[in-house]
């Protein structure tokens, strides 16, 4: 039997509930079937509707409770996890329009000029989803400038009032209880009130441009929760960029707009607030564009690229703006991202041809090391999973977490005395401790400082002004500080924090490198540092397009490109030799139908018949309002697309297909009583719009909330005018790779698959096709449970 789990939502606790009401699509619990069983298709517990197809009965609450009684629980507080599974409770996004005849009557009424008012109607919208952006970034940078700043004087002027008359133990304290109370208000946020908000964000929304509906994940009170936890964040979590990456903003712009409510649009809008938000971190327009196309969206087009690169645009205009005018620098357009690197010299840090192979085996280090940081997490994330999964233990581990960070920066600024002359310095927040007069203490320069501000100062800081066994040691306890943090339960991610550790080393291996060639020209520090962040970045997250295009924006210089480029892409074929990269080895261990470019190399021998869901419930064109209601209500035909088959009084004989309605339309024809009677079929039934459709949208009731009464049942539905009349399907010969790219091209939610005779004979989905994938060991299939 295949082992069924209890899983949790993306913050580790348990989210079942769905935003639009809709049940999932169903597939079966696999009972250890092969790949190879031809022409049995996925089997679903049986029903007395009309099916296509064989009948298998698989019964998971059955399965668990044999799990319960098979397996003594030695542990209570333990929650068994199995990384083979998928989970059933994910929906899909329904990107493919619906051409029944009320969208096509409606869109032949639109004349030229209507449809040069809806597309203006979209340049406004990515306008407003670009301000926005802008001036939540705005906020939160202003915050965290302020909270910082404070927490970072306060500490400073106990640590100096104590330096000499002892009594540091009190500073350390003062240090780690600051640390423990803001992170315990932004984890209390996360946990209690808005899950989703936990993370970076950008494995939720990498899902939901992919076609993955995650609970929650767009809505106004996830951003209303997030922005505020965002600040209330400390080292080593580098929260700001990280979540002003994944700011997603087009829900509240949605709603405004009667035309675009629907999955098709909003998911546009969503590409447009992931790339505005990468703008608004980074200053990096382009490469905010190239990161929604990379990480997020699965399809592209010219105008979707214009329509996002202004947004883009206009996000960074508005921050840098708004900033320019709060530092007292109005009109000064200069610095237009939160997070800016500062400029890299070309004359002072150029490169030569013989540093290339040495900018190659930097990528190899930061492949292997960000691999080291995955699989330390994945392993750090399962004893999450099953140990941490209650809010109130999330909470104590993030402020555990803050304390710990706090006292091992403590003790490594106490026990340093890497001293360097505070002259020309530009480190915020000095600290002397027990170095002489007119000195800082270096270690501190790391540590005691925003990640961002310590990432510019790792870059630009002159050479001599880091002790090599500072560097070495501050790079070894981040590393697994920030491995420890990834995954808490607040609003932070990996961004900012692997740039830092890369930096760290990446200096280290300049200053060594200086060393070893009696100190040449081209050992530059601040330029290795900026090679090793990429590295480590690419190693742990491996982008590389968009990457390559964020740091040659963040630091204003073109020539870099290059080395980037080549640092990156072998970051991540090293990282890719070992393990996944983060976020995709997150988005595995929610069990995620997510869909990657291609299909497995290895998956040529499936045909759909073989991968596809059998049997299916149809309906037939002219149905029984009382079956129409058995079979939303029925949890074993839950899937939210139904084939459609031509209306015969024969039951026994299967006719062609039709067309496909989808659950969601069926809820509002029952909603709105669109019934005629049984004795009189011409009789005309009440006229719908697909305004009574949207308005529905997107948190569409359950079948439960809907009254039919006895007489109702009787009566008959006519679905002609409302079922999408061509739907796209596939002959049962056809292989998985061409059933995949015909899936993940068009942004389908519904695949009928049909035989000579156009008759039906199963249904692919996204989790029929995501179950596939290429392990160690070849082509596996993933066992499918509700979880």
């Amino acid at each position: 039997m295949a082992n069924v789990a209890k899983k949790v939502s993306w913050s580790g606790r348990d989210r079942d509930d769905d935003e639009d009401g809709r049940a999932g699509e169903t597939t079966p619990l696999l009972n250890g079937t092969g790949p190879g069983a031809a022409g049995s298709g996925r089997q679903l517990t049986p029903s007395p509707f009309l099916r296509i197809g064989q009948l298998s009965n698989v019964d998971l609450n059955e399965e668990v409770h044999e799990l319960e009684t098979e397996v003594p629980r030695q542990r209570p507080n333990e929650i068994p996890h199995n990384e083979k599974l998928l989970s059933l409770k994910y929906e899909s996004l329904d990107y493919d329009n619906s051409e029944n005849q009320l969208f096509l009557e409606e869109e032949r009424r639109i004349n030229h000029a209507a449809f040069r008012t809806v597309e203006i109607k979209r340049w406004v919208i990515c306008a407003m989803i670009g301000i926005l952006t802008g001036l939540v970034a705005c906020f939160i940078d202003i915050v965290v400038e302020n909270l910082a700043g404070l927490k970072y004087r306060v500490v400073k002027d106990n640590i100096d009032k104590f330096t000499a008359k002892g009594g540091l133990s009190f500073s350390l304290l003062l240090w780690a209880t600051l640390n423990a109370s803001v992170v315990m208000v932004g984890s209390l946020i996360v946990a209690f009130i808005e899950p989703v908000a936990a993370g970076s964000g950008i494995p939720q929304i990498k899902c939901y441009l992919n076609g993955v509906k995650i609970p929650h994940v767009v809505r106004l009170k996830g951003l209303c929760y997030k922005c505020p936890s965002v600040p209330y964040q400390a080292v080593p979590t580098g929260g700001l960029a990280s979540s002003m990456s994944s700011l997603k903003l087009p829900s509240l712009l949605f709603q405004i707009f009667e035309y675009f409510r629907r999955d098709t649009e909003k998911r546009d809008f969503v590409s447009a607030g992931a790339a505005a938000g990468v703008s608004a971190a980074f200053g990096a327009p382009v490469g905010g564009v190239l990161f929604s196309l990379e990480e997020g969206a699965s399809f592209w087009n010219q105008f979707l690229t214009w329509r996002i690169f202004f947004a883009s645009m206009i996000s960074t205009f508005t921050l840098n703006s708004v900033l320019s005018v709060y530092h007292g620098n109005a009109w000064d357009l200069s610095s237009p991202g939160l997070i800016n690197f500062g400029r890299f010299d070309s004359e002072k840090m150029g490169y030569t041809i013989q540093e290339i192979p040495i900018f190659i085996f930097m990528g190899v280090v930061g492949g292997i090391l960000g691999a080291l940081f995955n699989a330390l997490n994945y392993w750090l994330t399962m004893f999450r999973i099953r140990y941490i999964h209650r809010p109130c233990l999330q909470v104590v581990e993030a402020m555990l977490v803050a304390a710990v960070t706090a006292t091992v920066g403590f003790v490594m600024i106490y026990c340093s005395r890497d001293c360097q002359p505070i002259q020309g310095s530009s480190v915020a927040y000095p600290l002397q401790l027990f170095c002489a007069d007119g000195e800082y203490n270096s270690m501190a320069t790391a540590f005691f400082n925003t990640p961002e501000k310590s990432v510019v100062n790792l870059f630009h800081d002159p050479p001599g002004s880091y002790n090599p066994m500072t560097l070495g040691m501050f790079t070894l306890m981040y590393f697994f500080l920030a491995c420890w943090t990834y995954g808490l339960t607040v609003s932070a991610g990996v961004f900012i924090p692997s740039l830092l550790i890369g930096a760290a080393w990446g200096r280290l291996f300049g200053i060594s490198l200086a060393y070893l060639t009696k100190g040449s020209i081209w050992a530059d520090p601040g330029k290795y540092a900026l090679m090793g962040a990429a590295a480590q970045l690419g190693g742990i997250v491996r982008m590389t397009l968009s990457l390559t295009v964020i740091m040659m924006e963040a630091t204003g210089n073109v020539t870099y490109g290059f080395p980037i480029m080549l640092v990156l892409m072998t970051a991540k074929i090293v990282g890719d030799y070992f393990v996944e990269g983060l976020y995709d080895m997150h988005i595995q261990l929610q069990s995620v139908p997510f869909l990657h470019w291609e299909a497995p190399v290895t998956s040529h021998s499936l045909t759909a018949r073989e991968v596809m869901s059998t049997p299916v419930t149809c309906l037939r064109r002219i149905e029984r309002v009382g079956t129409v209601v058995d079979i939303l209500s029925d949890t074993s035909s839950n899937h939210n697309g139904f084939p459609v088959v031509e209306s015969n009084p024969d039951a026994t004989q299967v006719a062609g297909l039709r067309g496909l309605i989808l659950r969601s339309q069926l809820i509002v024809l029952l909603k709105h009583k669109v019934f005629v009677e049984r004795t009189n079929l011409n009789l005309v039934q009440r006229r719908l719009k697909l305004k009574d459709f949207r308005d529905a949208y997107p948190r569409f009731p359950p079948i439960q909330s809907i009254h039919v009464s006895q007489d109702e049942r009787e009566c008959m539905i006519d679905l002609s005018e409302f079922m999408n009349p061509s739907p796209y399907t596939v002959p049962q010969e056809a292989s998985l790779p061409r059933v995949f790219k015909l899936f993940r091209a068009l942004g389908l939610r519904h695949l009928v698959v049909v035989d000579n005779r156009n008759e039906v004979v199963g249904m692919v989905t996204r989790k029929d096709l995501a179950r596939y994938r290429l392990g160690k060991e070849g082509l596996e299939e993933l066992s499918l449970a509700q979880t």
